[in-house]
């Protein structure tokens, strides 16, 4: 699907598929998606930009799942463009015909000093980005959808943003570190071990999370050791599930079960034999 213009895809090689991708292997047939490093002046706000483009004119229409990060987005999307808040569930998107979309990642607490809101005020929905951009969303959106090329489209959406830098925000910034360390490989698998291990006061963090992250720290831990074994078992050399379980400080093999069914859609083991059968 990828254009001769625009060869970019992260998704075209096993293993480089961001965390928190459902079925990346079906997804490298389905869409192009591209991230690029923020400038210098973003870098304390934005993870990444992101774009992702489709052309299902001679397909079935499909969706494309994913379990989102603790991260809020502006979504430049035809008629679509908005500020997302931090999704608790699976995010489904429902393609057909053509399409392209680029978003900016803020890092967990990137996008608080831009806005007037606590992040937890829309969680799981969107607001308008009009405020945040001094402009009609519908202005903006045509600026940036209507550049010829990925590197122009994420050069007009970072000229947006820094004409309304904000001040780097310390509490956004210890948001960030936080999430940070509950990502971390072997982190802590509770609200309690963060805490510990950060030298923070359980109330401030749970006050620091929903102005500035959108969702609980617990909601954040337990999204990061989901979005690990999705992306272990999309790997050859994928553990056996008990281990996986165990290493993800899951209760048992059970309770890692039943939590990965209600945001996949598929038991591990199934969802493991789906990835293995896409090897090539």
């Amino acid at each position: 699907m990828d254009k001769p213009d625009n060869p970019r895809n992260v998704l075209a090689t096993r293993g480089q598929a961001p965390k928190g991708i459902v079925d990346p292997q079906a997804a490298a047939r389905r869409i192009r998606l591209a991230t690029y490093p923020p400038a210098g002046a973003l870098a304390p706000f934005v993870d990444y930009f992101w774009v992702v483009e489709w052309d299902r004119r001679d397909c079935a229409p499909e969706t494309q799942r994913v379990l989102p990060y603790p991260n809020a987005h502006l979504v430049f999307d035809l008629g679509r463009t908005a500020i997302h808040g931090v999704v608790r569930g699976a995010f489904d998107r429902p393609l057909s015909g053509t399409g392209k979309v680029l978003g900016v990642r803020f890092s967990p607490g990137g996008l608080r000093p831009f806005i007037s809101q606590p992040l937890s005020s829309f969680t799981d929905t969107t607001i308008a980005a009009d405020a945040m951009l001094d402009m009609p969303a519908a202005q903006a959106e045509a600026l940036v959808l209507r550049q010829a090329d990925d590197t122009a489209m994420v050069a007009q959406a970072q000229a947006l943003l820094l004409a309304r830098l904000p001040q780097v925000d310390a509490a956004a910034l210890l948001a960030a570190r936080l999430t940070a360390a509950a990502a971390a490989h072997n982190g802590p698998a509770s609200v309690a071990q963060l805490c510990e291990k950060m030298g923070i006061g359980e109330r401030r963090l749970q006050r620091l999370f929903a102005n500035y992250v959108g969702v609980p720290p617990k909601w954040v831990i337990q999204r990061y050791r989901l979005q690990e074994a999705i992306w272990r078992l999309a790997q050859p050399d994928a553990p056996d599930l008990a281990s996986l379980a165990q290493e993800l400080g899951f209760f048992d093999q059970a309770h890692f079960s039943r939590s990965f069914v209600d945001l996949v859609g598929s038991t591990p083991l199934d969802y493991r034999r789906s990835q293995l059968e896409t090897v090539t």
